[in-house]
């Protein structure tokens, strides 16, 4: 059974920093390219960042080029979504899954709410 479970958002102040954790299960996590999402409530679902099975590339949405880092450790079938100067406009919940999802099943987790105020 497909499982993802994200953790690490809350509250933070524009400038500051989040660092995202995606613990994946039920698949062979190395296989696949994954990628961070991320969704307004009323908005449709957007890609953040893709990383592909063992890291060697990376992408990001324009959005967030430059402030993003993604990255994963096979190992722990574990993904990091590291966020830095962050901004209003980030705010969302976020979500972890393969890319494209479908290829896992399309099983999506509860995601990790991120609000960036003052």
């Amino acid at each position: 059974q497909v499982q993802l479970v994200e953790s690490g958002g809350g509250l933070v102040q524009p400038g500051g920093s989040l660092r995202l954790s995606c613990a994946a299960s039920g698949f062979t996590f190395s296989r696949w390219t994954m990628s961070w999402y991320r969704q307004v409530s009323g908005k449709e679902r957007e890609l953040v960042a893709a990383i592909t099975s063992r890291g060697g590339s990376t992408n990001y949405a324009d959005s967030v080029k430059g402030r993003f880092t993604i990255s994963r450790d096979n190992a722990k079938n574990a993904l990091y979504l590291q966020m830095n100067s962050l901004k209003p406009e980030d705010t969302a919940v976020y979500y972890c899954n393969a890319n494209p999802p479908r290829v896992i099943g399309g099983t999506w987790g509860q995601g990790t709410q991120v609000t960036v105020s003052s």
